[in-house]
């Protein structure tokens, strides 16, 4: 027998398999899936491997069902991420230089030519397609394409006129994510740091201050009337500045961030925080109030001055009160303006008593601060001191005094970001900045919200608690800004000055992979939007290309879309997976819109958060060298559900290893196995093995990996191991086996495809595993019976062996006693009773039950406690068949001696004199150790 070496296996089949899963249309069934494709920027680490591992599994799967399955790919190129690299790597900044050439381990002589954009792309696009090679990934290689080629930029440009006349590309004025590094608006995908970070909407109430204005940036607006006094740091140098013609005091920082949102900053001086300090600001609704000194303030939060609320806002209750313990300002006094259930008058203090918060740097501060706003803004009502918005509910008041603020009181609008530190991949800090001439893509058009939602309905979507996400995502969505100044991709067909950013131009590909390989071959400029019209929706009359090609074009298009399943990640619902079906509904036709969808969990390393940046992660390529590919499939598939979160721990992935090494030996075994006659127990085998072959493919078509592998794997080995315990020891196995060893090879297959690849050649079959029918359930070949006396006999011989354990001595012999007749009917009974609590009722109304008395009343409750263990399952089998405990028993004695190694001998319990027998019961007789 060869030994495993799934090195030598890989170097075997690698090459060869590409061509084998070119698919074209023919008269089967198609299943068409999909993946999110990579923007190949550096090396691809477990993480990616599971995200096309996965697919890859259900592709061969439904391979295997004699479905016509497409599994293609691509690479994502566009935008600025790859030229922040590239800039990075020619300033020779030490962080990216190390990244690359240290983790990454791009050669010194090509990381030279990274300076060049298309060089990163270009080699490590190559570098993903070689180790998907190595991964065993059954794609159509036919169809690649990077987003960058003419062909595909004519797509994009035939999809935004269709857009745009559809009135979703709409210009207008939005703050967006902006790096002034790069003078461009910046997407999540062009992002190093702070890629979920929100924008969002502050007003800036304006207090009056020595002839200036104080601004101070606020969420919660109605709290303008508990203000008791405002914060300035005294260690920052604040400036003085006409803002749209007004003075007024705020930090460097805001200034800054003021001027890229429509306002005209102009500085005239500088003061300093210590001055401000101890002075006094004064606005209409709250009146005059003194200003203390916080170091807590940061001054690029904000306007970098902060109105202080201690009766409602725990950080400024802290602080004030840190102040007051030495004997400082103790003349400022919370004022309570919202009444909410579970508090008194002092919300933030009640909070920070509860929570028994002692400092300001408590890190629990946050969570107290988000649990009393939540609080007030869901259940809050302001009190009687707040003017004309006394009664009101807190999120109405809000919002009311908003607009208040802006028309009354000379508020504006300032936006910042939800978090710090949102950094463009370039190395530039983003900021929010105002936009006037910018195209957006019109997300917050209700009309086609509805669409959308619609679609959601309609869709398959694996795991089903997503779908709630997808609704959230869909309503919060807002006016997108689609376009860009640099970068790589598609100029807007209408305005060459401007780029169709990243994630705007990703959200049909999955149409366009369907005839990617065809469209390589016509020149670019052929491709008009006619053509694509015709392609799509077989309209118009394109004389560019012959009406042949273009008919042989949409009959592939026709017979491969809608895709069947999108499998991506669930951080990217947020965007690109919403994004995709709006579009969807925007330009394609009713009958090709998404069916379904697989979210994906994240990928963890030893616990830990995957980031190539913080070096946080185990490459790919490293890992198949060091474990080898079926290694690395089986581990990532096996370790959690798709939709779970997985961690890769180096110690798990050798048990993965070892437990493909017995997989190969145990069917390398069986296949040098000569046939026999076979046993009894062979058929409980095969029986056992109609289970597997059906949880399995359930499982499968549920999405469920690690289930199927449970199942294919774990399960069946599980059987072999009670097969050979049951085999007499002269017998070196059976006929069953062979069977076995086909179907096993065929249902791992999906998983370890090179092992499987060998073992079926070993068995003799020329085609591939890959196209090798699936298993299929047999019920014939299913024997409830002798299963059950299988099972057991399995309980009990672990009985023995727990009991024998217990008693810590060496027994000389074991009496097994078994149940009487009527404890099979008191047990059948129980089983089949609607309610179990009125177990012992029906019981005694049987007459001849009834006769016993006590012995009949005592063995239902026996009987109904021995049922509440048992699986449900098992319960109604054992009630459906009439099993000979001691035909059973008998038959296996010299199974159970060489078990116990004892002598054992098989006794009925009714009238065999020993008081233990009573304890007999259905499924379990009553052990008694010499």
């Amino acid at each position: 027998m060869a030994e495993w070496d799934i090195q030598k296996l890989e170097e075997k089949y690698r090459d060869t398999w590409p061509a084998m899963f070119e698919a074209d249309p023919d008269e089967r069934e198609k299943f068409y899936l999909n993946v999110a494709f990579p923007y190949p920027s550096g090396a691809m680490h477990v993480g990616h491997g599971r995200t096309y591992i996965v697919p890859d599994v259900i592709a061969r799967f439904w391979r295997m069902q004699d479905k016509n399955v497409l599994f293609p790919m691509a690479f994502h190129v566009t935008g600025t991420p790859v030229i922040g690299i590239s800039s990075r790597i020619a300033k020779g900044d030490p962080e990216t230089v190390r990244l690359y050439r240290d983790l990454y381990r791009v050669p010194e002589d090509v990381l030279a030519r990274f300076g060049d954009p298309m060089t990163i792309v270009q080699y490590f696009a190559r570098d993903y397609e070689r180790i998907m090679h190595r991964c065993g990934l059954s794609i159509d290689w036919r169809r690649r394409f990077i987003t960058v080629n003419p062909q595909y930029s004519k797509y994009i440009e035939w999809q935004y006129a269709h857009l745009k006349e559809g009135e979703h590309v709409v210009k207008g004025v939005h703050p967006v994510k902006y790096c002034p590094s790069c003078d461009n608006p910046v997407g999540d995908h062009d992002l190093l740091e702070g890629e979920k970070a929100e924008i969002m909407k502050f007003t800036l109430i304006l207090f009056e201050w020595q002839g200036a204005k104080i601004p101070c940036a606020t969420l919660r607006p109605e709290t303008i009337y508990g203000v008791t006094n405002l914060w300035a740091n005294p260690e920052v140098t604040y400036l003085r500045a006409e803002v749209d013609g007004e003075a007024w005091i705020l930090s460097r920082e805001a200034a800054y961030k003021l001027e890229m949102q429509d306002h005209t900053v102009e500085v005239t001086g500088e003061v300093s925080g210590a001055e401000i300090v101890g002075s006094k600001a004064s606005h209409p609704l709250c009146g005059e109030v003194p200003v203390l000194p916080a170091a807590f303030v940061d001054p690029d939060v904000g306007s970098g001055l902060v109105m202080s609320v201690p009766a409602h806002a725990p950080f400024d209750y802290i602080a004030l009160r840190d102040l007051q313990e030495q004997g400082e300002f103790t003349g400022v006094t919370p004022v309570a303006i919202i009444t909410s259930e579970g508090y008194g008058d002092i919300p933030a203090k009640d909070a920070i008593e509860r929570a028994g918060i002692t400092h300001q740097l408590d890190p629990r501060m946050d969570e107290v601060t988000r649990e009393v706003y939540g609080a007030e803004l869901l259940h809050g009502t302001l009190l009687a001191n707040c003017g004309d918005q006394a009664g009101k509910p807190v999120k109405q008041a809000r919002d009311d005094v908003a607009a208040l603020m802006l028309e009354d009181y000379g508020s504006k609008v300032m936006f910042e970001f939800d978090t710090q530190n949102v950094v463009c991949r370039c190395g530039g800090r983003v900021y929010v900045k105002i936009l006037h001439d910018q195209w957006f893509l019109q997300y917050s058009d209700p009309a086609w919200k509805a669409q959308v939602h619609e679609q959601i309905d309609e869709m398959k979507i694996v795991p089903q608690e997503v779908r709630a996400e997808f609704d959230r995502t869909v309503d919060w969505l807002k006016d997108w800004a689609c376009t860009r100044r640099v970068g790589l991709g598609t100029k807007l067909p209408w305005d060459q000055n401007w780029i169709i950013e990243p994630l705007s131009d990703s959200t049909l590909y999955m149409a366009f992979y369907t005839i990617a390989h065809h469209i390589k071959k016509i020149e670019p400029e052929k491709l008009t939007p006619e053509v694509y019209d015709y392609i799509i929706y077989g309209t118009g009359n394109p004389t560019t290309v012959p009406r042949e090609t273009l008919d042989a074009i949409r009959a592939e298009f026709l017979y491969w879309y809608p895709y069947d399943y999108r499998f991506s990640a669930k951080d990217l619902i947020s965007n690109h997976l919403t994004f995709q079906l709006f579009h969807h509904r925007a330009v394609m036709e009713e009958d090709k819109q998404p069916q379904g969808m697989v979210i994906f969990g994240m990928g963890l390393l030893n616990g830990a958060k995957m980031s190539s940046s913080k070096g946080n992660v185990v490459l790919l390529d490293d890992a198949l060298n060091e474990f080898g590919p079926d290694t690395v499939r089986m581990f990532l598939v096996g370790s959690a559900e798709p939709w779970q979160d997985f961690d890769w721990r180096n110690e798990l992935v050798i048990g993965a290893k070892k437990q493909i090494e017995r997989f190969w030996n145990t069917v390398s075994e069986g296949i040098a196995v000569e046939e026999n006659d076979g046993r009894e127990i062979d058929g409980w085998l095969i029986s056992r093995l109609q289970h597997r072959i059906e949880h399995t493919t359930l499982a499968l078509q549920n999405f469920q990996t690690r289930q199927a592998l449970q199942e294919a794997f774990f399960g069946i080995e599980a059987d072999l191991k009670w097969y050979r315990r049951r085999l007499p020891t002269i017998a070196p196995g059976s006929a069953a086996i062979k069977e076995l060893c086909s179907v096993w090879v065929r249902l791992l297959a999906p998983v370890v495809p090179y092992t499987s690849e060998e073992l079926w050649h070993q068995l003799g079959h020329e085609e591939s595993v890959a196209f090798a029918r699936w298993p299929v359930a047999d019920a014939a070949k299913i024997d409830e019976k002798t299963e059950l006396a299988e099972e057991f006999l399995a309980r009990t011989v672990e009985d023995i062996e727990s009991i024998v354990r217990i008693i810590q001595m060496e027994p000389r012999a074991v009496n097994l006693y078994v149940a009487p007749a009527w404890k099979r009917q008191v047990f059948s009974i129980i089983a089949g009773a609607a309610d179990p609590k009125k177990a012992i009722t029906l019981v005694m109304a049987d007459k001849d039950l009834r006769s016993r008395g006590k012995a009949a009343a005592d063995a239902a409750k026996q009987v109904t406690k021995f049922i509440h263990r048992l699986p449900p399952e098992l319960v109604e089998t054992i009630a459906a068949h009439d099993l000979d405990e001691v035909a059973v028993l008998t038959a296996a004695k010299e199974f159970l001696e060489r078990e116990v190694k004892v002598p054992v001998r098989i006794l009925e319990a009714e009238g065999s004199g020993e008081m233990k027998a009573d304890a007999a019961l259905p499924f379990k007789p009553a052990i008694v150790i010499e």
